[in-house]
């Protein structure tokens, strides 16, 4: 079927690959401690969003003009990385001194939690490159429509990754509902806050 060999095991490989944490699980898991499952999902459906675009980039061939060209992939780099610098630091910056000011980093509104996954996500050149590097190999070389097959691939990969992050968004509010708290989300915000920079200036760092 359009070319694509060894479906189960595309399927098995990329769940794994879900399941393995980093930014976004971690982005996940942050806002749904401090505002609840809804807020983990939209967030979840920002990075599957994000996810998608570099889906039909690489299907459209674009993410092999970041592997060849080096003023594509700097302007990509230093953009996602900028990004997740000032996510991080605006993480950082959770005050404890009152209830009010606790509320006021540590929620946000739903629109902007989904930009926020989204930007994550699309503003990374590693993920289209992984794209780009995992999903051909599981296409045979005599495939009629190489794009589409690309797209089908992709989009099971992306839907059983955000099955996951819903998954987790749920899992992780409900041990804040159980008594995390408020002072935990907070240390919370601050280490995921900590590991963005450190994300964003390895990024940066990238070749």
């Amino acid at each position: 079927m359009l070319g694509i060999h060894d479906l189960s095991l595309f399927i098995v490989s990329g769940l794994l690959l879900n399941i393995t944490p980093g930014a976004d699980s971690l982005y996940i898991a942050t806002r749904s401690i401090a505002q609840g499952v809804k807020a983990g999902v939209v967030a979840a459906l920002g990075i599957g969003l994000g996810c998608c675009v570099h889906i039909i980039a690489a299907a459209l061939g674009l993410s092999a003009i970041l592997t060849t060209s080096a003023i594509a992939f700097t302007f990509v780099k230093f953009a996602g990385a900028a990004y997740l610098v000032y996510v991080g630091v605006s993480l950082l910056r959770t005050r404890t001194e009152s209830t009010q000011a606790i509320t006021a980093v540590t929620t946000a509104p739903l629109r902007k939690i989904f930009a926020q996954g989204f930007l994550t996500n699309v503003l990374n050149p590693k993920v289209a490159l992984f794209f780009l590097a995992f999903v051909p190999q599981f296409i045979e070389p005599s495939a009629s429509n190489k794009p589409l097959a690309f797209i089908f691939l992709g989009a099971i990969f992306n839907f059983n990754g955000t099955l996951w992050c819903m998954f987790l968004a749920w899992v992780t509010a409900r041990a804040g509902s159980l008594g995390i708290g408020r002072r935990i989300s907070i240390w919370l915000s601050r280490s995921v806050g900590a590991i963005f920079v450190f994300l964003g200036l390895r990024l940066a760092s990238a070749k």
